[in-house]
């Protein structure tokens, strides 16, 4: 890590770095430290190089008398204010994710896919340098905008961080030894089509996390993992965060929230040839003898085509070709 790397969180603020600015309304403004330059709003504008050098949690006075309070963005404040290609992981999810799937310093990590790298950084803090973090990313232009993105952040690229272009199952194998994997994150539109190669992969009793965007795909990775036998009973939920108005005698729920924006479920690694107990809840006759309400067989049923799994089939949007361009140059220079 270089010593003006953001991550180091101390000293005065220096040339390059990012910086929060906060107003008296709350509002947030993100900027990059440069000498010489300024930073404009329709209230005036205030000079970076009244910043520069300036201990964190410093107020600045702009041209026109307004103040800003000015601190170095968390985390949190950085994945959600950083270019991106894809959709970022929300924090809400990443810290349930780094939480319920154990991911500890010094982990084997694999994640895939990388998206803008939201998930990635928190992942990395995580495993520290001691770990490592194997990420794949089938597009090369998003693969280039995370790690474009977390160089910033980290204030150079990370050690402990090995980013792939292609296919996980095609590339897996060639990167990682079997059972030499501590943690597998998938953030994907089909992760049930990748359980052979994670579960090789993973280590007897290594955590298996999926964040699917609909309940059609959680229904589909949950019942692909019992149908494989070598995991555990998977476990799956959401998490909606609520903010709250805090003035004086008048505190209450924010009007708005943070609703959902993925399900997470959580499975682990069974030693092989090991059986997994019989469930003591039974499935309904229907899905025991694979037929919908009518008696069609599977492979006719809604959403068992493997061609209907596309990212505009459940809802996602998909960002254009034109928009992915001008961020890549963007952070990529």
């Amino acid at each position: 890590m270089t010593a003006t790397g953001a991550d180091l969180r101390r000293g005065p603020f220096a040339e390059g770095e990012r910086v929060q600015l906060t107003d008296s309304k709350g509002r947030l403004h993100t900027i990059t430290l440069a000498p010489g330059k300024q930073f404009h709003t329709h209230r005036g504008y205030l000079q970076h190089d009244d910043l520069i050098g300036s201990p964190d949690g410093s107020t600045v006075t702009n041209t026109a008398g307004f103040q800003y309070l000015a601190l170095r963005p968390l985390l949190s404040d950085y994945v959600m204010s950083m270019p991106r290609g894809a959709a970022v992981v929300y924090p809400k999810d990443a810290g349930q994710i780094v939480t319920f799937a154990d991911i500890f310093p010094g982990a084997v990590v694999v994640e895939a896919g990388v998206g803008s790298g939201a998930l990635s950084m928190s992942l990395l803090r995580a495993v520290g340098e001691s770990g490592r973090l194997h990420s794949f990313e089938r597009r090369e232009d998003f693969a280039e905008i995370a790690k474009a993105n977390a160089r910033t952040w980290f204030g150079a690229d990370h050690p402990a961080w090995t980013v792939t272009v292609g296919d996980l199952v095609e590339a897996l194998p060639q990167q990682v030894e079997t059972g030499t994997v501590d943690r597998v994150v998938l953030d994907m539109l089909a992760p049930w089509e990748c359980l052979d190669v994670v579960g090789e992969a993973l280590a007897p009793g290594g955590v298996l996390i999926c964040y699917v965007a609909t309940a059609t795909q959680l229904s589909k990775v949950a019942e692909a993992m019992r149908d494989a036998g070598s995991w555990t009973e998977p476990s799956a939920w959401e998490s909606l965060v609520r903010g709250w108005h805090l003035e004086g005698l008048a505190v209450r729920p924010q009007h708005r929230m943070h609703g959902h924006t993925g399900f997470l479920i959580t499975s682990r690694r069974l030693a092989p040839g090991v059986t997994p107990p019989v469930r003591k809840r039974r499935p309904g006759k229907g899905y025991e003898g694979l037929e919908d309400s009518e008696g069609r067989p599977a492979e006719v049923m809604p959403g068992s085509n493997a061609e209907e799994w596309t990212p505009e089939a459940i809802g996602e949007r998909i960002p254009s070709d034109k928009r992915v361009r001008k961020v890549r140059r963007s952070v990529t220079g």
